[in-house]
């Protein structure tokens, strides 16, 4: 069975256990309860075990494999700066939204109680992110330097790590071919080891959404339900209204003002490899379909399309990206936190760096959010919730995404002096 919907079912299995037991519900005289808290626990200490390691490697093979894929020349320059810069738009939109639909406020009131957060832990996130001002974004920048990269990684700071990731994976390419060949064998070896843990760890998220999930509903009222439900609704409309600017405002008036073709003959050349994305979820699976559809229905050169789409799939990630940071912001609002633009500003640099090489791990949305939240310093305990939803809104992101991928490809044989682009 697809891990989706073990999940499902684990989350509705969860709702049941969680109405039924409350918190002083027993089963042969186990009190349930804290059974419960200790599987969300395991789980989420689990994905917190995973972030150093798996972030150095895939970034730094990530990075390394930019280098090395026919050198970051003028082709591979300006498709970087169109992905940064599309994920950056990306990120800005949701941003927007999620302060604008506040999901996680409601009936004017932080929907911490609703979500199941710990006091404690809103107490301990309130202390360590408010109060933070414009003056501080020098801090942020200092963070991205620290004077003890192994501190910074046992401090969660993980601003320093990625910016020393993605600086050991770009010099990685640039010194003697033997020693390189050697570093990049043993971080890609990592990477492989990191990947084999992640996909294990995955198989328990289903047991890990039914402890989050179930201690969530047995600690909040009947009538708190609703309230529940109206909090991820409005999250899951901030995720699609924004995914939606970003794929019929955004991207189209790139195709229009920079390379000067017609949108619409755009979406319906992208058409067969937009509706595979938006069943599988995947990417990497479309990749094929997605250069097929540019090459032959878009008529962007095989030179082009052969680099710019494969690292698409590696670094461009708009609908993850913007995903990650309006849940960020959605926990941040449900712990009753006005984060400061600073605050809001390292989300989106954060977002931005750990999309190059992250993409292609197992749950990347998933340790990518944990990430942004370990960085701002808020606990991870409400992204068991965000999984109830995840599934639908990554069909959504992945479709977003591939169709970023297909723009690019568009705009740079455009900018290249291909002709004949979408012409009939």
């Amino acid at each position: 069975m697809k891990l989706h919907w073990q999940i499902l079912i684990a989350l509705l299995l969860a709702v049941i256990a969680g109405r039924l037991s409350g918190t002083d519900g027993t089963l042969l005289g186990i009190p349930l309860y804290p059974v419960y808290v200790f599987i969300g626990a395991l789980f989420m200490n689990a994905l917190k075990m995973l972030i150093v390691p798996l972030i150095m490697s895939s970034i730094i093979t990530g990075v390394a494999g930019i280098g090395d894929s026919r050198g970051l020349g003028r082709l591979g320059g300006k498709t970087l700066l169109f992905y940064m810069t599309t994920s950056l738009l990306a990120i800005l939109i949701g941003l927007l939204f999620v302060n604008l639909l506040n999901p996680g406020i409601v009936n004017g009131e932080p929907a911490r109680q609703v979500l199941g957060l710990s006091q404690e832990a809103a107490a301990l996130a309130t202390e360590k992110v408010q109060g933070r001002s414009a003056s501080d974004l020098t801090d942020v920048f200092l963070s991205m330097v620290p004077p003890n990269v192994v501190a910074a990684a046992a401090d969660g700071q993980m601003l320093g790590l990625i910016f020393f990731s993605l600086l050991f994976g770009f010099f990685m390419t640039r010194i003697d071919k033997e020693t390189g060949s050697l570093l990049g064998r043993f971080w890609q070896g990592v990477a492989d080891v990191m990947m084999g843990i992640t996909t294990l760890i995955m198989k328990f998220a289903p047991l890990g959404v039914f402890g989050l999930v179930a201690k969530t509903v047995a600690g909040i009222g009947p009538e708190q339900l609703d309230d529940l439900a109206v909090s991820l609704g409005t999250f899951t409309l901030s995720v699609l209204l924004a995914l939606a600017v970003h794929v019929l405002v955004t991207l189209p008036l790139m195709l229009i003002f920079v390379a000067r073709v017609n949108p619409l003959r755009h979406y319906k050349a992208m058409m067969p490899a937009l509706l595979t994305a938006f069943s599988t979820a995947s990417s990497s699976a479309t990749l094929p379909l997605t250069m097929e559809c540019v090459q032959d229905n878009a008529k962007v050169s095989t030179r082009t399309s052969s680099f710019v789409l494969p690292l698409g799939a590696t670094v461009n990630m708009d609908g993850t990206a913007l995903y990650e940071c309006v849940a960020a912001m959605f926990i941040a609002q449900a712990y009753g936190l006005e984060l400061s633009l600073t605050t809001q500003f390292t989300v989106v640099l954060v977002a931005l760096l750990t999309s190059v090489g992250v993409a292609g791990i197992p749950a990347a949305s998933l340790v990518a959010i944990t990430i942004i939240l370990t960085t701002i310093g808020l606990p991870a305990e409400a992204i068991g919730l965000i999984l109830a939803v995840d599934r639908i809104l990554d069909m959504f992101r992945t479709s977003v995404n591939v169709f970023s991928d297909s723009c690019g490809a568009v705009i740079i044989a455009r900018s290249e002096g291909e002709q004949g682009i979408l012409k009939g």
